[in-house]
């Protein structure tokens, strides 16, 4: 029977070019500020996409009141 496997090297064949087990190598950063042209973030959403979306709404508001009203009266 074989014992259980170690995902870490033995330290004693290690370089000191090498990271030693258990040490966390250094990040590499990929959110530098040199990554492309300044661009403002753009605040909200536009007003046509609003505006459909609430016009939508209240059709389907409408609707369901008037559909109410009816079952009410009938």
């Amino acid at each position: 029977m074989t014992g259980p496997s170690n995902p870490d090297p033995d330290p004693r064949g290690l370089s000191e070019e090498r990271t030693p087990p258990g040490a966390t190598p250094p990040a590499e950063s990929g959110t530098s500020t040199g990554t492309g042209p300044y661009r403002p973030p753009r605040r909200g959403w536009a007003s046509g996409p609003l505006l459909i979306i609430w016009s939508l709404a209240l059709l389907f508001a409408l609707f369901f009141l008037v559909y109410a009203i009816l079952l009410a009266l009938a």
